[in-house]
């Protein structure tokens, strides 16, 4: 396949019509035209994952399954209405992860960051914005940071963790359950020549996140290293 760059209007028009047919005779039937939006999604993964080769060290790209589990959950639809996949970075030195998420009607968009971390990593993460909040928040309020994902996002709690006072001066940020930057594209974005390198330019600004979220991670609160 030819590089891609952008998705192909031919791969919305799929998913949208899966929503409306999203039954597994449908399915069946249209298997082809599935099968050829999901190589074009993975060549457009590919080549996402290569240029993110160039900026970053990756482990591995792992793209996933557009069949739902059905067996817990309420809704029994079969399938996804979108194509999904996620980039992990590699060591142990290097913490956090890339996700891309394409999907029609404005639905599509990319993250990165700490989706519920362990207990022991949430407790050193908060620990170090206890000890000195500065660096985490010079990254939060720099004008990348905003310009690129606007502001912090990710579950909260409603009160002050355990141990913390609830009058604590950076009670806004020891909240935090989890701890993402997201930006969200509307569909001519994502079908617009260029959208691979707008990709790669949103995941670069998350690198001073990440740079920071990784040596708090592999550091104890006396900044004595953690890997072996």
């Amino acid at each position: 396949m030819a590089k891609v760059t952008h998705l192909d209007k031919s791969v919305f028009k799929f998913l949208k019509d899966l929503e409306k047919n999203n039954n597994r005779d449908w399915f069946a039937e249209n298997k082809p035209k599935y099968l050829a939006a999901n190589e074009h999604f993975k060549a457009l993964a590919e080549e996402i994952n290569e240029g993110m080769q160039k900026q970053d060290h990756l482990e591995k790209m792992k793209l996933y399954r557009i069949y739902r589990d059905v067996r817990f959950s309420k809704n029994k639809a079969p399938y996804k209405n979108s194509f999904s996949g996620g980039f992990a970075r590699a060591t142990k030195a290097l913490r956090g992860g890339y996700y891309l998420h394409l999907q029609p009607d404005g639905n599509s968009m990319v993250g990165g960051g700490f989706w519920a971390p362990n207990k022991e990593d949430l407790q050193r993460i908060r620990e170090e914005i206890d000890i000195d909040p500065a660096p985490l928040r010079k990254i939060i309020n720099s004008a990348s940071f905003k310009k690129h994902f606007g502001e912090l996002q990710g579950q909260q709690l409603k009160s002050a963790p355990r141990d913390f006072p609830k009058d604590h001066p950076d009670i806004d940020l020891l909240r935090y359950k989890s701890f993402i930057v997201t930006k969200t594209f509307t569909d001519k974005e994502v079908q617009s020549p260029g959208f691979a390198k707008e990709v790669l330019k949103y995941f670069g600004a998350t690198r001073p996140f990440f740079d920071y979220m990784s040596e708090v991670l592999t550091t104890d609160g006396n900044g004595v290293s953690l890997i072996d």
